[in-house]
């Protein structure tokens, strides 16, 4: 994915030195159309990212200065050329460290929003960013590509966000905790 140039910059000071930056995942999904049959399941659209092959909903970093909601549009907007709406909070956890094939060290605190589509969704409306996207398509939350766990994890927060907006309260961290006896 592009390197955006403030951090291009800073590694020409810093070389390949972890690096804390933060990040924005929007969880965009499609709920079901009133008067759908009872087994009717929300989708979320993914991309297949162009640098490893991976499916995630939409990221990004922040730019200086930005908040990580108007990053999620930003990248929306750049990846796949949809128009966003930041409809609510999921979560808030670190991710990382990630150490990336030309030595750089990066962990990413990753804000995590349920988000909708504004105007047309269809993908054949998509316009994709070829250096950072290679596909993108709506998925039934019932039957998503592989993914990381954490990115699964958010998307059923998006959905029970979605569903029962009252009694949803957003995740602080992302890490896996183990079950006490």
């Amino acid at each position: 994915m592009a390197t955006p140039e403030f951090i291009v910059e800073l590694r020409e000071k810093i070389g390949h030195a972890p690096l804390w930056l933060p990040g924005a995942t929007a969880v965009i999904i499609k709920d079901v159309p009133p008067g759908a049959p009872l087994t009717a399941v929300p989708e979320v659209l993914l991309i297949k990212r162009a640098d490893n092959g991976e499916w995630t909903p939409v990221t990004g970093i922040c730019d200086p200065g930005e908040e990580p909601h108007v990053t999620a549009v930003r990248e929306a907007k750049e990846e796949i050329g949809v128009d966003i709406h930041v409809e609510a909070l999921l979560g808030v956890g670190a991710v990382g460290p990630v150490e990336y094939a030309n030595g750089d060290v990066v962990s990413y605190m990753d804000t995590a929003m349920r988000c909708s589509v504004i105007g047309d969704a269809s993908p054949e409306s998509f316009v994709l960013d070829r250096d950072e996207v290679e596909e993108a398509g709506w998925f039934s939350v019932m039957q998503m590509p592989p993914m990381r766990p954490r990115f699964r994890l958010i998307v059923g927060d998006a959905v029970a966000q979605l569903r029962r907006p009252e009694g949803f309260r957003p995740r602080m961290g992302y890490v896996k905790r183990e079950r006490t006896r």
